[in-house]
């Protein structure tokens, strides 16, 4: 089913340029608002745990980051501390702030480590906007969401951000970042979880689009720094429109849900469901770069060759992957965004995780050496088949004549060669265990998977909303 999901989403059109007439009745909030666990398939209901078990994961991980203490410290010290019972609170920091603080917060936390899950057609991460989103808006509630709801909530604002995803750039001309179009979704869960109604849904998701951070993203990826995806202001951006619209601000209506040039996006809301097409990471650096270091890993694994005997080393792929680029990391930010690092990493190391992307890697000099040997290319059939089909050619010279090429056309995590639970469970595990010891991380974990049963979804993450009571151990992410 994964499989069919995805060769369906290659097989969109584009859309025309946004049309004058507006549809007159949108329904997208109206949905969101109403969709019970009940009305969600078990497949999506259990998509939806894998995606909440690897944010997870995330989180813990992206604690560690230079670019999450900034954000938590902003969030903290500019915005103001909420007094008890009010506000939201933060990942692994005590005190509550106000709910867009907090939402701007751990989106960050999350964005800041490049391995959450992903779509291809939006080009970007829903879930790190509409996750700290929803837990924002459920903290400011103040009464408990049982399980069912809190997934329910959970698919509701993933739908409506990939769509908004989807519609955006099939009718803009230039790539923004995810917040552009996640702003949209975490707008959604925001709304629902405080009860709008679909008139006052309907202004949220206007406010969110109108004010949602239209970032060039290209421009992250030609000078990668902490502005990422942008997560951290679709999530503030979405939180706020939410709130603004409970008081009654208005906002122009939302294109990329209202015009009739993207209905084709959203006439099949709660008959296809887009988290299916969702990617999972098995290495915290850009998607674009994971195909060429699965084809490194297959090279390893058929061939035994040591990573000292490479003479040089091409990446054939598309545009968008060789703007990546091959210089030299300085920071978590550049070797996360980066092209030619990971892949010496996985062939001189055989890896890539926390460690490689950590500041002591960065100035290893056998990582060095092998990147001034690889050049890339920019290949049109490649580029042809983007963002659908991420594709790479790679091609080995080896010291005693040899030639190893491999073409990798999927990437491990894709919904046509996904990742098995166990394998996102022992991805997030790893990463909480460093930050709130193994056993506290097992009981997590046990009750995220089980947490339609539970009574109340922000007891189970409450050790991810809490400083961690032991020192961790987990590997420094200089920004």
């Amino acid at each position: 089913m994964l499989a069919e999901q995805a060769t369906a989403s290659a097989r969109n059109e584009p859309l025309a340029p946004y049309a004058v007439d507006r549809a007159p009745s949108p329904a997208a909030y109206a949905w969101c608002r109403t969709l019970p666990y009940d009305g969600v398939p078990a497949q999506i209901q259990h998509q939806a745990l894998r995606c909440l078990v690897d944010l997870a994961g995330v989180a813990a991980a992206g604690a560690h980051t230079r670019l999450a203490a900034i954000a938590r410290r902003v969030a903290l010290v500019q915005f103001g501390s909420a007094p008890a019972g009010k506000g939201a609170r933060l990942f692994f920091a005590d005190g509550r702030v106000a709910a867009p603080a907090a939402a701007m917060a751990n989106a960050g936390t999350l964005d800041s480590y490049d391995a959450h899950d992903g779509h291809a057609l939006t080009k970007g991460h829903a879930g790190a906007s509409v996750l700290p989103a929803l837990i924002a808006a459920a903290d400011l509630q103040g009464q408990a969401i049982d399980g069912r709801t809190f997934l329910a909530t959970l698919v509701a604002g993933y739908e409506v951000a990939l769509r908004a995803g989807i519609a955006l750039h099939a009718t803009a001309a230039d790539y923004h970042s995810s917040g552009a179009w996640s702003a949209l979704g975490a707008a959604a869960v925001t709304a629902r979880v405080l009860g709008l109604d679909d008139a006052q849904g309907r202004e949220a998701l206007g406010i969110a689009e109108y004010h949602g951070p239209r970032a060039p993203m290209m421009r992250c990826i030609d000078h990668p720094t902490m502005v990422k995806d942008s997560a951290m202001w679709g999530a503030h951006s979405g939180v706020t429109a939410a709130l603004l619209a409970a008081e009654g601000f208005t906002g122009a209506p939302a294109a990329l849900v209202e015009d009739a040039a993207v209905a084709q996006v959203w006439n099949d809301l709660g008959t296809r469901w887009r988290m299916l097409e969702q990617y999972f990471k098995p290495y915290p650096v850009c998607r674009w770069a994971q195909p060429a270091i699965q084809a490194a890993f297959a090279l390893r694994a058929e061939h035994g060759f040591d990573a000292a005997q490479i003479d040089s080393v091409e990446v054939a792929t598309f545009a968008e992957a060789c703007r990546l680029g091959g210089t030299i990391p300085v920071d978590t930010e550049q070797a996360q965004y980066n092209l030619v690092y990971p892949l010496a990493c996985a062939l001189v190391r055989g890896r890539v995780g926390a460690a490689e992307i950590a500041e002591d890697s960065l100035r290893d000099p056998a990582l060095g050496a092998l990147m001034q040997r690889t050049r890339f290319v920019d290949d049109a059939g490649a580029s042809a088949r983007f963002p659908a089909e991420r594709i790479a050619r790679l091609t080995l010279r080896l010291r005693d004549g040899r030639v190893l090429t491999t073409v990798s056309e999927t990437t491990l995590g894709d919904p046509q060669q996904p990742l098995a639970d166990a394998q996102v469970d022992a991805k997030a595990r790893a990463a909480l265990e460093t930050q709130i010891g193994v056993a506290p991380a097992a009981r997590l974990l046990e009750r995220l998977w089980n947490l339609a049963a539970e009574a109340d979804a922000l007891d189970v993450l409450a050790p991810l909303l809490r400083a961690p009571t032991r020192a961790s151990a987990g590997c420094k992410l200089s920004g």
